[in-house]
C-alpha cells in the first residue's frame, strides 16, 4: 500500500523511527516543523493524509488544520496531541479531523489508523468479495435447503445483505455472481410459493403460514393498542427491503428498530394488496362483504379511494373504539401542508399515513428517460429513495415523531423487482395492464413460465367472469403482447415492476421504530 504523507511537528528529529517503521511499508513521508510550512506544502503537493501535532509555536494545531482545510477540504487530517482534554477532542471534531491520537503513539496505531482514512475503502472491497466467494456455496446450499416461510425470509435477508455489501465494489464481478444467484433464488423462491399459497389463504391460522397483507392490523397494531399504547402506522408504497435498509441508517440516532418481515398477498399490487392491509380481508371477501368498498380491475374508478373507509371497517369488525386518523402524501407538496398540522395529526389514538413517493418513483422511471438514467440499477434506486427520505418533510416528520409517545410501524403493501425476460401472454381487449399478473377470460400464454390460478375463489380473489384465470410473472419475467412486440419488449425491459411472485415483491418490511428520546 502506497501512500504520500505530511507528518507535522515540531519535533521533527523525534519522528525517525515512526518515519522509517511507515516508509518500509510503502509510505512516502514529508515532515513540517510548524503549521505555516504545513500549509504552504499542502498547497504545492498532493498529499494522501496530514499527521498534526496539536501543540506547536506558532500557529497551533487547530489553526493549522483550518488552514489545511480551507485549501484541501477532502484532505484527511489526524490529530496527535497529549491534550487529554475533552472540548479540544470536541473542538477537532468539529472541524471535521479524521481521526484522533493521543501522544505517546506506537508505529501500530499510525498504521492502524492510515489503513483506516486512506486504504478503507480498497480493505472493505477485498475482505468483502474474498466473503462472498466463501459464502457462495453456503447460500447455494441454503436455496436448495429452503423449505420454510422463514427459511426464505432468512434467505432474502442474508442476499440482501451481500447485495449492499458489493454494491460499493468497483468490481461487478461478484455483483453480477450474486445477481445470477438471486434470480436462480427467485425461481426456486416461485415454485415455492406455488406449493404453498393456497394452503396459506385457505387455512389463515396453519401454524407454517406466515404473517402475510391480512394480519398486519389484527397482529401487528391491535396488540398494541390493546396494551395501552398509541400507534403510528406509516405504509410506504412499493418500499423493499433493501430500500429500508439504507434509510434504517437514518434513523438510528432517533429510534431503537425492531426489524421484521411479513409475505404480501397476491397480487402484489396496491389494488389487492394495500386494501387486504387495511381490511383485514382477503379481497374477494371485501368485495363480498363490503361490496361499495371494492372497485374491479375493468372500473376507471380509483382503486385506493376506500382505505379510510376499511380501516374504519377493520375497527368496527373487531369491535375496536380507537380514534385514528388517515392521511395519505403523493407529492412534497402535500408532505409540507402535513407537517404544519403535526399536532393535528398526532392527536388521535392510531394514525395511518401512505406515502406514495416510491411507487411514483417507480412508474416515473419506466416513461422517463431521464429518470432511468438516474436509477439506472438497485443501487442507484436505494439512493434516489434515501435522497428523497434525507432531504424532503418525510424526515422531518420523523424527528417530530421521534418527540412523541408513539410507537412507529413501517411498512409497505409490496416491493418491486427489476424485469428483463419478456413472456408472451394473449389475451382481449379487457385484460389488465399489469405486467406481472393478468386476469381475463381468454388468456394464452406458457403455463410453464407463470403460476396459473383457474379458480381464483381458492386464493381470495375475485373473479368477474365465471371463467376469470390469473396467472402470475415468476422471476424477473414481465408479460408482453406479440402485437408490436420488439417495441413492447424494448420500452419495459429493465424497469422496475410489481404484481407478480418473487422475493423483491413479496417478503416487504414491517419494522418498529421507538423514539429514544421517551
Amino acid at each position: 500500500m502506497e501512500a504520500r504523507l505530511l507528518w507535522v511537528d515540531d519535533e521533527v528529529d523525534l519522528l525517525r523511527p515512526h518515519r522509517l517503521f511507515l516508509e518500509k511499508r510503502g509510505y512516502v513521508v514529508d515532515t513540517a516543523s510548524n503549521g505555516t510550512d504545513a500549509i504552504d506544502m499542502v498547497r504545492d503537493n498532493d498529499f494522501d493524509l496530514v499527521l498534526l501535532d496539536e501543540n506547536m509555536p506558532g500557529l497551533s494545531g487547530l489553526e493549522t488544520l483550518e488552514g489545511i482545510k480551507r485549501l484541501r477540504p477532502a484532505l484527511p487530517v489526524v490529530m496527535v496531541t497529549k491534550n487529554e482534554a475533552e472540548d479540544l477532542m470536541d473542538q477537532a471534531i468539529g472541524v471535521e479531523i479524521a481521526d484522533y491520537l493521543i501522544k505517546p503513539v506506537n508505529p501500530l496505531q499510525i498504521l492502524l489508523t492510515l489503513k483506516k482514512n486512506i486504504h478503507k475503502n480498497a480493505i472493505v472491497q477485498e475482505v468483502t468479495q474474498r466473503d462472498y466467494q466463501q459464502e457462495f456455496a453456503s447460500l447455494s446450499m441454503q436455496v436448495d435447503e429452503a423449505k420454510t416461510a422463514d427459511d426464505w425470509t432468512e434467505l432474502y435477508k442474508r442476499l440482501t445483505t451481500w447485495e449492499l455489501r458489493l454494491a460499493a465494489s468497483p468490481d461487478n464481478t461478484m455483483s453480477e455472481m450474486l445477481l445470477q444467484q438471486k434470480e436462480e433464488a427467485n425461481l426456486a423462491f416461485a415454485k415455492f410459493v406455488r406449493r404453498n399459497y393456497e394452503a396459506w389463504i385457505t387455512h389463515p391460522d396453519d401454524a407454517s403460514r406466515p404473517l402475510m397483507s391480512t394480519d398486519v392490523m389484527r397482529r401487528a397494531v391491535f396488540p398494541r393498542l390493546s396494551a395501552g399504547k398509541r400507534v403510528f402506522l406509516l405504509v410506504l408504497d412499493n418500499f423493499r427491503y433493501d430500500q429500508w435498509r439504507a434509510v434504517a441508517e437514518l434513523l438510528a440516532d432517533d429510534f431503537n428498530i425492531d426489524e421484521s418481515l411479513y409475505y404480501t398477498i397476491l397480487p402484489t399490487a396496491t389494488q389487492y394488496a394495500r386494501n387486504a392491509i387495511f381490511s383485514g380481508l382477503m379481497p374477494l371477501q371485501i368485495k363480498q362483504m363490503y361490496p361499495h368498498l371494492w372497485v374491479d380491475e375493468e372500473e376507471d374508478e380509483g382503486k385506493n379511494q376506500n382505505e379510510e373507509a376499511l380501516i374504519r371497517e377493520q375497527l368496527l369488525r373487531y369491535r375496536r373504539r380507537e380514534t385514528f386518523t388517515y392521511n395519505k402524501v403523493n407529492d412534497s407538496a402535500a408532505a409540507d401542508r402535513l407537517l404544519s398540522s403535526f399536532s393535528n395529526l398526532t392527536q388521535a389514538t392510531l394514525g395511518v399515513l401512505v406515502i406514495n413517493f416510491i411507487d411514483i418513483l417507480s412508474h416515473a422511471r419506466t416513461e422517463s428517460k431521464m429518470v432511468r438514467e438516474l436509477a439506472a440499477n438497485e443501487a442507484a434506486y436505494r439512493s434516489i429513495t434515501t435522497s428523497w427520505f434525507q432531504h424532503t418533510a418525510i424526515r422531518d416528520l420523523f424527528r417530530q415523531l421521534a418527540e412523541t409517545d408513539y410507537e412507529i410501524l413501517i411498512t409497505t403493501d409490496h416491493g418491486s423487482i427489476r424485469v428483463d425476460q419478456p413472456t408472451k401472454v394473449i389475451g382481449d381487449k379487457n385484460v389488465n395492464t399489469n405486467l406481472r399478473y393478468k386476469l381475463g377470460k381468454n388468456l394464452n400464454y406458457n403455463v410453464k413460465e407463470v403460476y396459473e390460478v383457474r379458480q381464483p375463489q381458492r386464493l381470495g380473489l375475485p373473479a368477474p367472469n365465471l371463467s376469470t384465470a390469473y396467472i402470475f410473472a415468476t422471476g424477473n419475467r414481465f408479460f408482453a403482447y406479440p402485437n408490436n412486440y420488439n417495441h413492447y419488449v424494448q420500452y419495459y425491459h429493465d424497469t422496475f415492476q410489481h404484481g407478480g411472485i418473487s422475493m423483491e415483491e413479496m417478503i416487504v418490511p414491517l419494522v418498529t421504530l421507538r423514539p429514544k428520546k421517551k
